[in-house]
C-alpha cells in the first residue's frame, strides 16, 4: 500500500544507507598546501589521516589491511606504496604532468582518540617558461582545501576541491588579490555544501527539530535558538577563545542527534525545555562547524568575511532542508491525527539508529 509511512520510510532508509557507507562531517580531514617559489622550485604538502590513506593504498594493491598506529611502521608502509600513490596524484604545469620527488612523514597521535597524521611532501623544479600550475588529488572522497601561494610572504589562494577534481589554473608568477565579493561567495558556497550534501549529521539534526512539530512558529524558534548558539561557538572557536578536541565534540554531536530523535518518539508536543536543549546542542554543532575552517590559514583581512559568509551558507542549507521537509511532509500530513504515529516515530527511530552508530564509530 502506498501509505505516507512507506513514502517517508523509503526516503529515510536511503539516507540511512548513505550514512552507513560514508562518515558525516568529513570536511577538513585532508589539507593541501602548494608553494611555487621564485627560485623555480615547488613544494607541495599533503596532510591527511595516515591510516585511512594506507587502507586505500593497500586495497588498491589487493593486499589485506592491518591495524597499525605506530608512526614508524606506518611511514615505512606508505613509502612501499609510492608507485600506487602517484597514480592518483597529478602535478601539472601548462597541462603537462611532472614527476615530483615524494617524502612520507607520519606524526604520532595527538591523543588516544586522534588518528596518526601523514605529511606527504612533493618537491621538484618548475619547467622553464611555465605559466600555470594545476593539481589533482584522488585519494580522498570528500571536500578538501588547497592553499596555493607564489612565495612564503604571499597570501595563499584557498580553493575547495572534491576528491579527483582538478584545481583552477594558478599563475606561476603570482595571482592578483581575490576580491571581497569572491571571498564571500566562496565561503557562502562552502557553508551551504557543508550542510547539503556533505553535512548528513547536521541534516538529520535539523530534521529532528522539524519532525516533532511541523508548525512554522515552533520550527522557527528552535532553528533560531540553534542558529544563535552555533554562531557563538563557531566564532569563539575560530578566534581561539575556546578549543575543544574534535574527539570529544564529534561523538557529542552524534549523541545530540540521537537524543532529539528519541525525544521525538516519546513526546507528542513541544515542551518548554526543548528550546534550551536545542540551544545547548547548537553550541556543540558550532564547534563542529569550526573544524571545517580551522585548517585554512586564512589571511587576517579575509577572516571575518569568511566566518560570516560561511555561517550564512550554513543557515541557507538548513533552511533548504526545512523547506524540503515542509513541502514533502508538513503540507500534506502535518495536521493529520496519525502524523506522530506514522511519520514522526518511524523516522525518528531510523535517525536515532544512524546517530548511535555514528557515536560508536567516533568513539573508536
Amino acid at each position: 500500500m502506498d501509505s505516507p509511512l512507506c513514502k517517508w520510510a523509503g526516503v529515510v532508509i536511503v539516507i540511512v544507507l548513505c550514512g552507513s557507507v560514508a562518515r558525516a562531517h568529513e570536511i577538513g580531514t585532508t589539507h593541501v598546501s602548494a608553494l611555487l617559489q621564485a627560485d623555480g622550485t615547488y613544494r607541495i604538502g599533503v596532510v591527511t589521516d595516515a591510516t585511512a590513506l594506507l587502507e586505500k593504498l593497500e586495497a588498491s594493491a589487493g593486499r589485506p589491511t592491518r591495524p597499525d598506529t605506530d608512526p614508524v611502521g606506518l611511514q615505512s608502509r606508505l613509502a612501499m606504496f609510492d608507485e600506487i600513490f602517484r597514480r592518483r596524484v597529478t602535478v601539472a604545469f601548462d597541462g603537462s604532468d611532472v614527476q615530483p620527488a615524494i617524502d612520507y612523514v607520519v606524526s604520532p597521535q595527538a591523543d588516544a582518540a586522534a588518528p596518526p597524521m601523514a605529511t606527504i611532501r612533493l618537491t621538484g623544479t618548475i619547467p622553464p617558461g611555465a605559466r600555470h600550475f594545476t593539481w589533482t588529488y584522488s585519494w580522498t572522497f570528500t571536500t578538501y582545501a588547497l592553499a596555493t601561494s607564489a612565495g612564503p610572504s604571499e597570501t595563499p589562494l584557498t580553493e575547495w576541491l572534491e576528491g579527483g577534481q582538478t584545481s583552477a589554473p594558478f599563475a606561476v608568477a603570482g595571482v592578483a588579490p581575490e576580491s571581497r565579493t569572491s571571498v564571500a561567495w566562496r565561503y557562502f558556497s562552502l557553508g551551504f555544501t557543508h550542510i547539503v550534501p556533505h553535512g548528513l549529521d547536521h541534516v538529520l539534526f535539523v530534521l529532528g527539530i522539524f519532525l516533532l512539530s511541523g508548525r512554522a512558529r515552533a520550527v522557527f524558534w528552535q532553528v533560531t535558538a540553534f542558529t544563535v548558539a552555533h554562531s557563538i561557538t563557531l566564532a569563539l572557536s575560530m578566534y581561539d577563545v575556546i578549543a575543544v578536541s574534535p574527539s570529544l565534540v564529534e561523538p557529542l554531536i552524534a549523541l545530540s542527534i540521537a537524543y532529539v530523535a528519541l525525544e521525538n518518539i516519546f513526546l507528542t508536543e513541544l515542551r518548554s525545555w526543548r528550546l534550551a536543549l536545542v540551544f545547548t546542542f547548537g553550541l556543540l554543532h558550532g564547534m563542529g562547524f569550526a573544524g571545517a575552517l580551522r585548517e585554512l590559514g586564512l589571511a587576517p583581512a579575509d577572516f571575518l568575511t569568511a566566518l560570516l559568509t560561511f555561517n550564512a551558507g550554513v543557515e541557507a542549507g538548513q533552511l533548504m532542508v526545512i523547506a524540503a521537509a515542509f513541502l514533502l511532509v508538513g503540507v500534506h500530513w502535518g495536521a493529520r491525527g496519525w502524523y506522530h504515529r506514522r511519520i514522526v516515530v518511524p523516522a525518528s527511530v531510523l535517525i536515532a539508529c544512524v546517530a548511535l552508530y555514528w557515536t560508536a564509530q567516533r568513539l573508536t
